[in-house]
């Protein structure tokens, strides 16, 4: 048994009797087994199908034609048909950051820049599922929706949170019941004392109309009425989702595709500040990563000179723009280290002299000499003057510094300050070095890590820093290079830094550094385009900077963009003849020969127009080899020819001013074309230098080609290095992305032949190349893939759907696309695998397909279907879904390609256009599902791994064609051809085994396939024919239910199984795919169904109308068929909850969490809000209150805790293992329904058994929680009349199993209470002791592949199981708003209102919970009246009603509970009174619970049914005896048990009780009026004194009198009387009073021997307690002569082991030895007297030996001890003073022992008076022995206490 595979046991392929016979052989008949089998008892010859296995589904289309929907269908009709308007496709305008759209200036574009442009700037297509977000991805169990459906909820009222705490209201309690019977005229313990008291007590109010004879059918529909008015609608919303990780079916919208940003950092320079002002200083900023020795951002130049400085260049400088003047610029960091230094040039006017010498002055002058230095000054500004007059447009290198950004930001981060001031200083300052040195080192260890964000790189959250930089380096002439740059910064962060040791450049450069706000005004990007905001365009704008990753950035280009960064770094003439040696270089870019042709597309600097035609470098003075740090910005045409290029011209500048010497000196020419074979040309360059003017044409060669005749420096050698870097989204910068796109345009413009590179491509070759190429695509750079990718797929789709007509030939380009895609995505995953989403899909691609893809047009240069087809002309115009279509949308379905084979090619005689005519459109869906089909290989394999992304890409297809081909309106049948539907079934069929033969293997794989496919079918849902889908679902449930057979390990297979069906599930209209206003039709022969145990053994189920009900419980194959998806969930669950499915244990947890998902979302989906319709999505979940009753073993026992707690047990377990429990045998029970099965775990016991049954697992609290709020959402919400018939067609045992659900349920949403809500809050976060379900998960694989990814991604804490009953093993969901436990890190308290939200949430649940539990009982009790044959159960229903009243409920519940149990009694009276007399009993004690609670309307309704039940059990029997006795038994157990107990309230219902009696005007002439004040009486003193005699434990006299006068309350119920007694003379014992332990136990006895006499006639035994008279005068308080005094041989009654003769007998032997250690022998011959009789019937002649031998011994001694006997000493007390309360002028004689000294007994009454006034005054002892009355002080003070003692003579 053990050996054989759970799933292989279940196989159905032999004829039924065989399947029983063998099934019911290996488990013994399990009927949970036969179920599903659902083989248990068919007798037709329909064929069935097991749970295991999925049924053949409905044809949904074919139904819902056939069954239209009726004219006036109501709130119904949105469950008939999906709406109209449920998918459109959507054109958005993107967004666009700048206020103007960046778009070539150009109107004339080659195919590749409008394409590229058309890519940028059209609009989003996105097809949107107008109802989405109403599926169960989108559950609203989330926090802040879970609030906002919970609010305006009630306040519940519980008697738990009204209880004021405990010291406090112990001690108002103890001065109560001081106080409580403090009376003046009544003597102490009276009758009248009791009336008294309940007479000037206070009623509550009376209920109205309670005493009316109402018919029950309008009690009921009163009480329902009632019951249902202001219903909270959602269950849900009361009750928190279970806890798991992101749902598996939330697929997120992707991220719309955007301009890529690092970190943003906001950089404003403020002011720069030299000790002498005597001339323009020009600055720049950049960023540099010395690590990767890059740098990493474009230069920002900023000018913060004076207008006197400015002014000094006026003649060279024109008016400057707006533009130029930024003094503030962002920088974007990608990639944040600790090795990104701000580096600050600067530059000034060129001038004669080195550079040493020019910045001397700046060294040696200070501004404090300035007076001394005037005229040096004076000279010195002088001759500055002169140079900005004549050199004013050359620079020449100055100074320049560097910040280590990372230290600022450290630094400035840790302080507490808004902003920060930092001096950064050169090396004046050890202490700044060490501590940057320090911080580098730690920043270097933590960018081992590449993450962007680590903490210590972290730019968005430091605070500001303002930065006064008061040093600079002199540029050295001859290390002004990058790599010099380099060394400089690596040197600056070592502690020795040869920096340090240079003389520095004193100055004062202020700058902000600051996290760069999110949308910053007046903002200009690189393009110089001002960013939206910019309300002033006068306003000085805020620069962008461009930044250059340190790394490769992996982002789509989404803007225009074109720039080109030309560095000219170094020139060597030192072998060139003549004077060259202040060398500058002119850079201009040409677009012709002609001096005239430069175009003004170079970038301004600072303080000059935005554009110029020419930049120079920097002049290094006297230096034949300079090099140049400079960097020239251009803005590059979009469409370039071969005459663009950039032209250097190299001067000689002349700095003394000569006579007949100009200027500049031109001393060279070199150029780079842009273009080389049709690629921008870019990259590292060695160039020769000319020195002469280049001749004409020389733009189309390189410098490189020996031109003829032109002389050349140094013999024609490279000997200008410059580096070219273009930035630009139109040039990919990558030969292979280049070849394929020239190949596609080419195609496009069909001009052959093509030119790449060095080929020429002729026409006929074209096809080679262009499969060549695609499949070279591979080869291509992953970064420009990524930038280009979106135009990239566009092409490749183009190329599936519109194959090229090459040389009158139809080139098949669908197999090499398809390859390439698929190695392309899988390229994007594998290098980008840190961005995909929980289901593995990388963001990039889902980006693509959401908004980008679209279908292409198959006709060119003619717009594809929406704004701008791929391949089609641009427009800017968003198409709206009622525009007229493009003509070329017509399209011709006939197709001369072979749609099989995608090599094979048509060959058409006529051109070409006629050829495209011929083919007509290819659909790319179609001709995507084909590839795939087709494909083997790796190409299949690279397509299975990332299914995702073609599933997704051909579902926006078939929308798109659908939507333009106005077929979205049409049938669903006639949507698609077949053969594409042949190949969709071919594709899943083929998917589904590959995830069933692998999930072993390659298990991360295949969980991201098994999603892939499920979120497939669950989008073709909405396109599709929806029975084609359905028939695919069962393609693969049933390639996994053959696997299943076949495994040892099911669990993975059958997890990879829940996940498929849960995505599935998630859509929207998933209830309308159920057909929930279908009606079930029946089996052709009304065979009885055979899916549970009930219907085996009921014996309603005959007709077919019974039949339809049935199928809507039980997971019947008509139910399967036609509620497809719900069947399919409920079956997993049926299948996995079953306690012999071997291997699925750890599946219970996710499997309910489905389940729990679907309900919860339907219970918040707006669309279901109507009580009708919501009636009609519980139909689909009928058959779950079948699967939990199987389950009812496994349920977590939440009854346990309430056991623990005290509350009593209605029947104990040994009594029901006894008795078997139920009404009928459970064995004889399932041998009538033809099974026989193993004892049931728990069948209608209410209380759990732990032993039998319990060796299968039990449930997580979570899992058993999850499980019954699916059922009462179910139980709420279903038509009341289905569930009527239906439990009429269940057995008494089924209906008794549904009942141990309810009474279940009543345990697990009992109200915690607030006391704990604020006792868990107190306490931290601990793991659990219980790690058992986790562990198991974790082996039996539940936890899968991709959980753990998102789990490890996220680095989530492990979530600590916890319980709903706290400290059990189940998992909280960690939230805010329900989380008991919290971590560590967290505040730990809660604030008041969130506890108070907590205990709101938490009392609204319970209530509704029970209401709902209360509303099925209802319905039980209906069935009940209707059949009149399963009167059976009606004590099951009792017992739930029972534990509910046990419960902490609310005051609205017990209302309406109060109500139903008084229903319930005035229907079936003789249920309590003849048949289940302990739950009477029960009910009495609960009823006397409430009737003390401290809520009035609580009261007043125990009260009310107190009273009632009185009434009924009066007028069966004109007397209500029972009630009377059990009443007040349970009185005695609630005041004895009770911790709280306030007699006060309890007193209040009596009052109302009596009130009751008083006004029932139809009982009035009864004898039952005064039956009720007796019992009310008799009550209201048994309490005042087991109240007081909790108080008076220490005084034993007091004590005795409270007991006696407790028996005497009891003197209707003989069992409870004699139990007191029997109590009172133990307490006698106990202190030695023989003689009073005597007299107790004969009035026991004589109470004994009344009932044994009303029992049985026997002569010997005594006649009653008239035969004690002699022995006590007052035995005759024990006859038991009134009216209504119980009958002995009542059930219950008299049923002690007393009652019998040998339990008389025991009494007076006791008797009979307690006198004679008294002393008292005379009574001990009058105790024989009557014992002797029964010793001489009974011929016992042992026992009659030895009592006359007792009796010989007792004369004996009356004889020897006559006039010697002592009894005691007596002594008469009084007690005086208010203190005492109510002993205030009461006298008692105490009995003592013999010889007691008074001062003996004042000692002792000394402590007891100093308890009874609680230390509160001190007592003065007044000793008396004259006579008593005349010693009393008369005007003593009362609020003194004086005890008087008096010694009376013996």
């Amino acid at each position: 048994m053990a050996e054989r595979r759970a799933f292989a046991q279940k196989i159905s392929r032999t004829v039924a009797a065989e399947v029983r016979k063998q099934i019911s052989g290996q488990y013994g008949g399990s009927p949970q087994l036969l179920k599903n089998l659902n083989i248990g008892g068919s007798v037709s010859h329909h064929t069935t199908v097991p749970l295991t296995e999925a049924v053949e589904p409905v044809d949904l289309e074919e139904y819902l034609s056939a069954h239209p929907m009726p004219v006036e269908s109501g709130p119904l009709r949105d469950l008939f048909e999906f709406p109209s308007d449920d998918i459109e496709v959507v054109y958005t305008p993107r967004e666009c950051r700048t206020l103007v759209s960046a778009v070539p200036e150009e109107s004339e574009m080659d195919p590749h820049v409008r394409d590229c442009v058309r890519s940028y700037t059209e609009d989003w297509a996105i097809v949107n599922r107008k109802y989405h977000k109403l599926g169960t991805g989108f559950n609203p169990n989330t926090l802040d929706k879970q609030k906002e459906r919970q609010k305006g909820l009630p306040k519940q009222v519980f008697e738990s949170d009204e209880a004021p705490d405990g010291n406090s209201y112990q001690d108002e309690q103890d001065d109560l019941k001081r106080r409580s019977m403090s009376i003046d005229d009544t003597p102490r313990g009276s009758w009248a004392c009791s009336i008294f008291d309940l007479k000037n007590s206070l009623p509550d109010a009376l209920l109205p109309n309670l005493l009316d004879r109402t018919p029950n059918e309008e009690i009921d529909h009163h009480n329902e009425d009632q019951r249902k008015s202001n219903r909270h609608k959602e269950l849900f919303a009361l009750h928190p989702a279970p806890d798991e990780e992101e749902p598996i079916e939330r697929l997120s919208v992707p991220e719309v595709p955007k301009e890529h940003f690092g970190q943003r950092l906001l950089v404003k320079c403020l002011s720069l500040k030299f000790e002498i002002e005597i001339e323009p200083i020009f600055a720049s900023l950049a960023l540099y990563d010395v690590k990767e020795k890059k740098k990493i951002s474009e230069n920002f130049y900023f000018d913060l000179n004076s207008e006197q400085m400015k002014g000094m260049l006026r003649p060279h400088v024109p008016p400057a723009a707006i533009s130029t003047l930024a003094r503030s610029a962002i920088f974007s960091i990608t990639y944040p280290s600790q090795d990104v230094f701000l580096v600050i040039k600067l530059e000034k006017v060129l001038q004669q002299g080195d550079i040493g010498e020019c910045a001397e002055p700046y060294m040696i002058f200070k501004e404090s000499d300035a007076a001394k230095n005037k005229e040096k000054l004076e000279k010195l500004k002088c001759q500055a003057e002169q140079f900005c007059q004549r050199l004013g447009k050359y620079r020449m290198p100055f100074a320049w510094t560097a910040i280590h950004l990372m230290n600022i930001v450290s630094s400035a981060g840790s302080l507490e300050r808004d902003s920060t001031e930092v001096e950064v200083g050169t090396g004046e300052r050890k202490g700044s070095w060490s501590e940057r040195r320090n911080s580098s080192i730690v920043g270097r260890r933590s960018l081992e890590r590449t993450t962007s964000g680590d903490e210590a790189c972290n730019l968005t959250s430091f605070r500001p820093a303002t930065l006064t930089v008061t040093n600079f380096f002199k540029q050295e002439g001859d290390r002004l290079s990058d790599e010099d740059l380099y060394k400089f910064l690596a040197d600056m962060r070592r502690p020795s830094s040869v920096l340090r040791r240079l003389r520095p450049i004193t100055a004062q450069l202020k700058i902000d550094i600051s996290p760069a706000p999110e949308n910053p005004h007046y903002c200009l990007t690189p393009e110089l385009l001002q960013v939206k905001l910019y309300p002033d365009s006068r306003v000085r704008p805020t620069r962008e900077i461009l930044e250059f990753p340190a790394r490769d950035v992996y982002v789509p280009n989404t803007t225009y963009r074109n720039l080109l960064y030309v560095y000219p770094q170094s020139l060597n003439f030192a072998n060139r003849q003549g004077s060259a040696r202040n060398i500058t270089v002119k850079v201009q870019f040409m677009y012709g020969e002609d001096p005239s042709n430069a175009m003004p597309v170079i970038f301004g600097k600072s303080s000059c127009p935005e554009f110029s035609k020419e930049a120079y470098t920097a002049v290094v003075y006297h230096n034949r080899s300079p090099d140049f740090h400079e960097e020239i910005k251009i803005k590059l045409p979009a469409t370039l020819t071969d005459h663009h290029h950039l032209l250097f011209t190299f001067y000689h500048v002349s700095c003394q001013q000569k006579q007949n010497t100009p200027l500049e000196t031109p001393v060279g020419y070199t150029w780079i074309p842009m273009l080389q074979n049709g690629r921008l040309k870019t990259g590292q360059f060695c160039l020769p230098v000319s020195l002469e003017k280049p001749p004409q044409a020389y733009s189309v060669l390189s410098p490189e080609v020996p031109l003829p005749g032109m002389k050349w420096v140094d013999n024609h050698k490279g000997v200008f290095n410059v580096e070219v870097v273009a930035v630009s989204s139109l040039h990919t910068q990558d030969p292979y992305l280049d070849k394929f796109f020239a190949l596609v345009h080419a195609l496009d413009e069909h001009m052959f032949p093509v030119r790449i590179g060095d080929m020429r491509i002729m026409e006929n070759n074209l096809e080679n190349e262009l499969k060549s190429s695609i499949s070279a695509l591979n080869s291509s750079q992953l970064e420009p893939v990524v930038r280009f990718l979106h135009l990239l797929l566009d092409k490749l789709i183009l190329l599936v759907v519109r194959p090229p007509v090459i040389a009158g030939q139809i080139v098949n380009l669908g197999q090499a696309s398809f390859e390439a895609m698929a190695s392309i995505i899988n390229r994007l995953h594998k290098n980008l695998d840190g961005n995909q989403d929980q289901h593995g899909r990388n963001s990039l691609l889902a980006s693509y397909i959401y908004y980008v893809f679209r279908l292409p047009n198959t006709y060119p240069n003619s717009p594809s279907p929406g704004p701008g087809g791929l391949g089609g002309s641009v427009h800017y115009a968003t198409m709206a879904r009622s525009a007229v279509r493009p003509a070329s949308l017509n399209l011709n379905r006939s197709r001369s390609l072979s749609n099989s084979n995608p090599d094979i090619s048509g060959t058409p005689t006529s051109p070409d256009d006629e050829v495209r005519s011929i083919i007509g459109s290819k659909l790319f869906h179609e001709e995507l599902a084909l590839q795939w089909v087709v494909c083997s290989g790796s190409v299949r394999e690279a397509a299975l791994q990332q299914a995702w992304f073609f599933f997704e890409l051909m579902v926006k297809s078939m929308v798109h064609h659908l939507y333009f081909a106005d077929k979205l309106e049409g049938s669903r049948k006639h949507r698609f051809p077949e053969r594409f539907m042949d190949d969709v079934n071919a594709l899943v069929s083929t998917i589904a085994g590959d995830i069933v033969s692998r999930f072993q293997k390659d298990t991360e794989m295949v969980e991201r396939l098994n999603t892939s496919l499920a979120f497939f079918l669950n989008d073709l849902l909405s396109i599709m024919d929806r029975g084609f889908v359905f028939s695919l679902i069962k393609t693969c449930y049933k390639q996994v239910s053959a696997k299943l057979y076949n495994i040892p390990n099911p669990s993975n297979l059958v997890s990879l199984r829940l996940d498929f069906l849960r995505i599935v599930c998630s859509h929207e209209h998933y209830v309308t795919l159920n057909l929930p206003c279908s009606l079930l039709t029946p089996p052709a022969s009304p065979s009885p169904s055979v899916s549970s145990a009930t219907s085996q053994s009921s014996g309603f189920s005959t007709n077919v109308q019974d039949q339809k009900i049935a199928n809507m419980f039980e997971l019947s194959v008509p139910f399967r068929q036609q509620h497809y998806l719900a069947g399919l969930v409920l079956t997993e669950l049926a299948v996995i909850l079953d306690p012999d499915a071997e291997g699925l244990f750890g599946l219970h947890k996710k499997v309910i969490n489905m389940v729990h998902n679907l309900l919860s979302s339907h219970d918040s989906d707006p669309r279901y809000a109507d009580p009708q319709v919501k009636a009609r999505v519980a139909m689909l979940y009928l058959p779950l209150i079948g699967v939990i009753m199987e389950t009812v073993p496994q349920l977590y026992d939440f009854t346990e805790s309430h056991n623990q707690r005290g509350r009593p047990s209605c029947v104990a377990v040994d009594d029901y293992e006894s008795e078997g429990g139920s009404m009928i045998s459970q064995t004889v029970a399932m041998a009538i329904a033809g099974t026989s099965v193993h004892q049931l775990a728990r069948p209608s016991s209410i209380i759990l058994s732990s032993s039998s049954g319990r060796q299968h697992s039990t449930f997580s609290t979570e899992s058993s929680r999850s499980l019954l709020i699916c059922l009462l959402w179910v139980l709420k919400n279903a038509d009341e009349s289905v569930l009527q018939k239906w439990f009429t067609d269940l057995s008494v045992l089924q209906l008794n199993r549904l009942l141990d659900l309810l009474y279940l349920c009543v345990s697990c949403f009992e109200y915690k209470g607030k006391k704990v809500f604020e006792r868990m809050n107190s306490l931290t976060f601990k793991k659990s002791k219980d790690m058992r379900a986790k562990l198991e998960e974790a082996i039996l694989g539940s936890i899968g592949a991709r959980q753990e990814m998102v789990r490890r991604s996220r680095g989530q804490l492990e979530r600590s199981p916890s319980g709903s009953a706290f400290g059990s093993q189940e998992n909280l969901r960690w939230r805010k708003d329900m989380t008991h436990w919290r971590q560590n890190t967290e505040k730990l308290d809660k604030s008041r209102a969130e506890i108070e939200h907590e205990a709101l949430i938490d009392g609204n649940l319970a209530t509704e919970a029970n209401l709902i539990i209360l509303d099925t009982l209802e319905i039980v009790v209906q069935t009940v009246s209707v059949t009149e044959s399963k009167e059976s159960i009606l004590g099951g229903v009792l017992k739930v009603l029972l534990h509910s009243m046990a419960c902490n409920q609310s005051a609205l519940y017990l209302q309406h509970c109060f109500a139903t149990q008084r229903a319930l009694v005035s229907k079936f009276p003789e249920l309590l009174f003849e048949e289940e007399t302990e739950q009477c009993a029960d009910l009495c004690l609960r009823l006397l619970r409430h009737c003390s609670s401290s809520i009035s309307t609580i009261r007043s309704h125990a009260s009310a049914s107190l009273y009632l039940l009185m009434r009924q059990n009066f007028e069966i029997g004109n007397n209500f005896a029972r009630v009377k006795m059990q009443v007040t038994m349970s009185l005695s157990s609630l005041v004895g048990t009770s911790q709280n107990f306030n007699e006060e309230f309890l007193r209040r219902s009596l009052k109302t009780i009596l009130t009751y009696a008083e006004e029932d005007l139809e009982l009035r002439e009864t004898t039952f009026p005064d039956q009720v004040q007796d019992l009310v009486f008799n009550l209201h003193m048994i309490l005042s004194d087991t109240v007081k005699m909790k108080e008076h434990q220490e005084d034993p006299e007091m004590l005795i009198d409270l007991m006696y006068r407790i028996a005497k309350g009891y003197q209707n119920s003989p069992d409870l009387r004699l139990t007191w007694l029997q109590n009172m003379a133990g307490k006698h014992s106990e202190r030695s009073n023989h003689a009073e332990s005597a007299q107790c136990l004969v009035h026991s006895a004589a109470l004994v021997a009344e009932y044994l006499s009303m029992l049985e006639d026997r002569k010997y035994l005594p006649v009653g307690c008239v035969t004690f008279q002699n022995i006590s005068s007052n035995v005759l308080e024990e006859s038991a002569v009134s009216d209504d005094v119980v009958s002995p041989d009542e059930e219950g009654i008299c049923s002690g082991k007393y009652f019998t003769e040998a339990g008389l007998v025991g009494l007076l032997e006791q008797a009979a030895a307690s006198f004679s250690m008294a002393g008292m022998y005379e009574a001990v011959n009058e105790v024989y007297k009557v014992l002797i009789p029964i010793h001489e019937a009974n011929r016992d002649a042992k026992k009659l030996s030895t009592i006359h031998g007792k009796l010989q011994e007792a004369f004996s001694k009356i004889v020897h001890q006559d006039g010697k006997r002592m009894f005691g000493t007596y002594f008469r007390v009084g007690f005086y003073g208010t203190k005492f309360g109510d002993l205030d002028e009461q006298e008692f004689v105490y009995k003592e022992p013999a010889i007691t000294k008074l001062a003996e007994i004042s000692h002792r009454l000394e402590v007891r008076c100093l308890w009874l006034t609680s230390n509160s005054v001190n007592c003065t002892f007044t000793v008396f022995h004259q006579p008593f009355r005349s010693c009393v002080p008369k005007a003593q003070d009362h609020q003194v206490s004086y005890p008087h003692i008096m010694f009376l003579c013996s």
